[in-house]
């Protein structure tokens, strides 16, 4: 199934169909969820990274229980804004998850998610590092999907 960009796919949602916030990383999978108005993006919790097949199965039982009708996935793009090695994974999974679980799928930037995250929970939160490990997944896509949701909020 082929990527949509951001603007299309929030167009392309039905009536009251949320999306799917996923940051993939090497070891696990942050998952976040909108709200039906697709005002707010909130963390949701991780996956270990596995098979797709696998997380693919796990991601669309998530999406049916919680009537997710789309999935933002996060690019990893280089500081410059380039595409490199990691970025062209990512898009490669992406298309391949989009296909698996049947559900439309865009990218959006991800640089320094997990960084503002991780410096949140140090300052704000003043979690310690180990329930912090805990978080970040979940809060990484959460901050990823919510810029996504914020950069299209007023598209035509």
């Amino acid at each position: 199934m082929p990527l949509f960009n951001m603007t299309a796919l929030r167009a392309a949602l039905p009536r009251h169909g949320r999306l799917l916030g996923i940051d993939p990383g090497s070891k696990t999978l942050g998952l976040a969820l909108t709200d039906v108005s697709l005002m707010i993006a909130s963390p949701y919790g991780a996956l270990r990274r596995d098979k797709l097949k696998r997380n693919a199965a796990e991601i669309a039982a998530i999406a049916a229980k919680e009537g997710a009708a789309g999935l933002v996935v996060g690019l990893p793009l280089l500081m410059d804004g380039s595409a490199g090695p990691a970025a062209q994974a990512a898009r490669d999974w992406a298309e391949a998850l989009s296909a698996a679980t049947g559900l439309p799928a865009a990218l959006w930037d991800e640089r320094l998610s997990s960084a503002a995250v991780n410096r949140m929970l140090i300052i704000e939160a003043d979690l310690s590092r180990a329930r912090r490990a805990r978080a970040v997944d979940g809060a990484a896509a959460a901050w990823t999907l919510q810029a996504a949701l914020d950069a299209t909020r007023h598209a035509p």
